[in-house]
Parts: C-alpha cells; structure tokens; sequence
C-alpha cells in the first residue's frame, strides 16, 4: 500500500513519441540511434525489451518523452500477456507513434498490429526498417498499401532514413522550445540493486504509485534499468529499477549478461543505493560483492530486509536476522539497515527518511579548522604507535570531496601508520563530524616539516 506522504511528480508535460512493433524488429536500435547514446539492451535474441523504456530525447531542439517499448506477440502466455499489455497501453496516451516493421517480411504478428493501429492511423508513422542497401529502397513503396498517410523508409543500425522520419514527428507534434535554465530542480537519484526476485520492482511501483516495473515471480524479469519518479517531503527522487544481479556462472544468456553490467553501471548514476535483501532468503556472497562495489564508490547505501510480511509470528526472529547480516557484513558496519515490506508499504516511509539522512551526509563538508581541532583531541586520546624508523607524527588533514566523501592527512612516515589506526580515524571522523552512515575514505600523505628545499 503507497503511503500518503509519498506523491507523483508534478512534471511538465513533454510530448510522447513511442516505439511500437514485434519482437526483434529493431526498436531498441532505433530507440538507442535516435537518443544518441546506448540506453536499451540490443540483442539478436527476441523479446529483450520488456518494461518500456522512457527517456527524454531533443527533437531537433525540441525536448520529447521516447518510449522504447517491449516486443508486441501474438500468442500472448505468462509474461509475453503482460509485455504486450504494457506495450498496447501506450498507445492511447502518446502523442506520436512509430510503427517500426522490417523491410524484408510481414509476420502475422505485424497483421496483428496493423489493424490494432488504425484507429491511431492519424497519430501514427509507419517505419520501414533496416532499408539497409539502395536495393531494398524500392521495396518500401510496398508498404503504402497497408494505408498509413505516413510511411517512411530507414535503417535504425547505420542512420539511413532518421532526418525524413523526425521531419514527419515535428509536423505532428505541438512543440514549444524550452530552454534548458527551465529544467525542474535537481532530484536524488536511488538505485535498487540485489539478486533477482527480492522486491526491487515491487518497491519501484509502490514508490511511483504506478506499474512503472513489470512484476512476475520469474527471477530476471527486468533486464534493462527502468527509471521512475516521486515525490517524498518535498524532495525530488528518480528511482532505477536495476536488473537482478547473480554469479557470473549462473549468467547464461548475453542479455542478462549486458542486464548486470547496465545495473552495476547505474552504481554511478545514483546517490544513493538501496540493496535489497529477501530476509527469508538471507544474504549472499553476491550481495557482499555489490557492496564492495558501492563501497568503493563512496556512495551512500541502505541495506534493505525485504518481505517482513513473510516471516512467521516469533519473537526476536527479525533482530536475530539483522544480528546475523551485520555479522556476515563487517565492510556495511557503517550502513542504515531497515526491515521492510515493499508490497504492504510497511516501514517504507522510514527508509526515505533514512535516504535523506544519508543523501545530507554525503553532501556534508567539514571546515579545516574544525577538522584539525578534532585531530588534536583524537591524537591525544590514542597516540599513533611508534614505527620502525621513530614516533610518526600527524599533521594536518583536509576534507578533499564530498560526495564521495574522502579526507587527506598528512603524516611524516606513511609506511609507520598501522591499519588499525587508519580505522580509529574514520571510527572518530564518522562519530563526531556527522557522516557515521555513509563510506568515507582517508588518504595519507607523506610530509617531512622543515624539509631541505630541492636546489635545481
């Protein structure tokens, strides 16, 4: 259940253009050709697309909504039904259509879609793809007689056709230029990572409020990264909804293989990651490998125990478990870790809380003075033990970037400060600078005070 405080987005209404077609016509090709950039899994294998892929695209300067959607079927059983549902759905709602079919054959699935189409006949551009050589142009005067107004050769793979087929958009589409200094605020972004089938496209649809994710019980549903948005007091948040991440060994396929490596690479793209965790199930050695990941990234993470509303009415049990994980992860000691359930919307509200704790810290600088005034004080509680060579002796410190958060001290022999040590600081920069839930990172420096000048 969605809880009342969190909200859709007011957004600007951007015109929608969506790609529809059959699986494996080339609609991702298109998709990818047309936004400039790689942003849908392309594979020979049909059926890739699943959740439809929304992204905003500058139509010859014109912002516009492009939806890649997932391949329309005609025999329509288990999640191929709801593909095509999705898929079908947009078709009352977008502004503009293309109707992406393949120069060389009609399947009874484009029969199937022509008729589907025509009551969209006057929104609609019938896109004859992969027109790939000058032989194959003639065959495009064939398509007229399906009886779309607009119809227009192309190949989504080496750009032939592009220019005619944004001509036709911009003569359809009610377009105003918006500048650029209009753009909404900035948004927190957060990334749901764990293996397959522990909630993550459960928590991105009860966050958005709509069926912004395709839900199945069939691990590796979602494959490639589904942005949504909401709003929660006040604050702006995107929400990717990643592909389950498992062993290399258990990756059979090379779309799920391109699946995994586009969600550890929206590590990058988000402030924050929630890394969910099915408490029935428990934790894996892959988790541990995510979090490294995330880690070593300096972004903020949250571990989430998912599917509270599964576990049998013990006493204690949901502490024992939290006990165990904290156990089993000594690199996440720092980390919130917050018992949920994604589809009751239980302690929900309590984990956005906790992402704006945490998004705050990220973003947290520390005046040097204050810094080195800590310093002092941590020095004279524990001194650093004396090395091989004599006492190491620390200097100064400085806060050098947040987000990641990351500190430089300088020191007079590096090879002298012990592990232990480089941990006491960040215990103490953790506990009394108020960054104790997020990775930071010390570097040492070496310096020697009053050091010979170097003659040239």
């Amino acid at each position: 259940m969605r809880h009342s405080q969190i909200s859709t987005l007011p957004e600007r209404k951007l015109p929608t253009v969506a790609i529809i077609g059959r699986p494996n016509v080339g609609k991702s090709t298109l998709f990818n050709r047309l936004i400039g950039k790689r942003r849908s899994i392309t594979d020979p294998t049909p059926g890739v697309t699943r959740d439809p892929i929304g992204q905003k695209w500058f139509l010859q300067g014109n912002p516009v909504l492009l939806i890649d959607s997932g391949g329309v079927k005609l025999d329509q059983e288990g999640l191929d039904y709801v593909v095509t549902q999705k898929s079908l759905e947009l078709l009352k709602d977008a502004d503009a259509i293309i109707f992406l079919m393949e120069v060389t054959e009609v399947t009874a699935e484009d029969q199937m879609l022509i008729q589907t189409l025509r009551p969209f006949s006057d929104k609609t551009i019938l896109a004859v793809n992969k027109v790939d050589n000058p032989m194959r142009e003639d065959l495009v005067w064939d398509y007229h007689r399906w009886g779309y107004q607009r119809v227009v050769g192309i190949s989504s793979a080496h750009g032939i056709g592009i220019e005619e087929l944004e001509e036709h958009l911009l003569t359809m589409l009610d377009l105003v230029e918006i500048f650029e200094d209009e753009e909404q605020e900035e948004a927190i972004h957060l990334a749901i990572l764990g293996k397959p089938n522990t909630g993550k496209s459960t928590l991105t649809n009860m966050l958005t409020g709509k069926e912004t994710s395709i839900v199945s019980d069939i691990p590796g549903t979602t494959r490639d990264v589904v942005i949504g948005s909401f709003a929660y007091k006040n604050n702006r948040f995107h929400v990717l909804d990643t592909a389950g991440i498992r062993r290399k060994s258990k990756i059979e396929e090379d779309v799920e293989y391109y699946s995994v490596n586009r969600a550890i690479k929206s590590i990058d793209e988000a402030d924050v990651i929630l890394l969910m965790v099915d408490v029935i199930e428990g934790l894996s050695e892959q988790d541990k490998k995510i979090a490294q990941l995330i880690v070593r990234r300096g972004k903020g993470i949250i571990l989430i125990l998912n599917k509270i509303d599964k576990l049998p009415p013990m006493g204690n049990q949901l502490q024992a478990i939290s006990d165990r994980v904290r156990f089993l992860f000594p690199i996440l000691s720092f980390a919130p870790m917050i018992a949920i359930s994604a589809l009751k919307g239980t302690d929900v509200t309590k984990m956005l809380d906790t992402v704006l704790s945490v998004h705050k810290q990220l973003n947290r600088r520390v005046e040097t003075a204050v810094l080195n005034d800590h310093i002092q004080k941590w020095q004279q509680e524990y001194q650093i033990p004396r090395g091989s060579s004599g006492h190491v002796k620390m200097y100064y410190g400085t806060q050098v970037s947040a987000p990641p958060v990351r500190f430089l001290f300088f020191v007079n022999r590096k090879k002298d400060v012990p592990a232990t040590y480089l941990q006491y600081l960040k215990n103490n920069v953790r506990r009394d600078l108020g960054f104790k839930d997020i990775p930071i990172e010390i570097e040492l420096k070496e310096r020697r005070r009053n050091a010979p000048m170097r003659r040239s």
